[in-house]
């Protein structure tokens, strides 16, 4: 997979993808993460990419010329199959989405700053739009980190137990079930005895019987 991340601060994921999951994807060719700074592709001579909003009211908004001049580049290179504008108003982040996207090719990230991004930038480019909860941060930064994040460890051969992924909270729309180590008796409290039964079918019916009461508990939303 190759994610190409469109920033005007391209430092941000400098040490980000440089840890845990991330580093061993890439160092094992799962994934291969590509950082644009958008300023290099700005046509003025003070490299700005934001002006302000016809029609008046608060906030500047990120110009279209560079944005559409960098995607068109690096369309012209290979197929994209999603490119996806990290944005407030876009469809809320699901572990269902993660999966659709992390058997794909080719990603763009676009993360937006200050108002927003020109309107035809989304008309002329944008494929799906992301967010990452009901509420805004200041740039798309930490957004694109996130997602990149959670669609990467899905790639197969990232994660060495890729079983472990798949029991995941959120992928069959319940939470995860307690999970317990070494000791088996700590300050008093004990790890339910079915755990240390050695007895697979059990186990599994308790985790499920588990998930479920911690989802009715905590998200019943996603029960419905």
């Amino acid at each position: 997979m190759r994610i190409d991340i469109i920033t005007i601060f391209p430092d941000f994921f400098n040490h980000f993808f440089e840890y845990s999951i991330l580093q061993r994807a890439q160092a094992f060719s799962k994934v291969d993460i590509k950082v644009h700074n958008l300023r290099d592709y700005s046509s003025n001579k003070q490299k700005s990419i934001d002006d302000y909003q016809f029609g008046g009211g608060a906030g500047m908004v990120m110009t279209i010329q560079p944005i559409d001049d960098l995607i068109t580049i690096l369309k012209s290179k290979r197929k994209y199959n999603e490119i996806i504008y990290m944005s407030p108003d876009g469809e809320k982040l699901t572990q269902q989405i993660c999966n659709t996207l992390s058997t794909h090719i080719n990603l763009i990230l676009l993360c937006g700053h200050y108002k927003g991004i020109d309107q035809r930038v989304r008309d002329l480019h944008i494929t799906k739009e992301i967010s990452i909860g009901d509420f805004v941060i200041t740039g798309g930064e930490v957004a694109a980190a996130i997602l990149t994040d959670a669609v990467v460890r899905l790639i197969p051969g990232v994660i060495n137990d890729e079983t472990s992924a798949l029991t995941d909270s959120f992928q069959d729309n319940l939470l995860a079930p307690p999970i317990y180590t070494r000791p088996s008796e700590y300050k008093g409290m004990k790890v339910p005895e079915i755990l240390l039964s050695g007895d697979q079918k059990l186990i599994l019916e308790w985790r499920e019987e588990e998930s479920i009461k911690k989802t009715k508990e905590r998200r019943p939303d996603l029960l419905e």
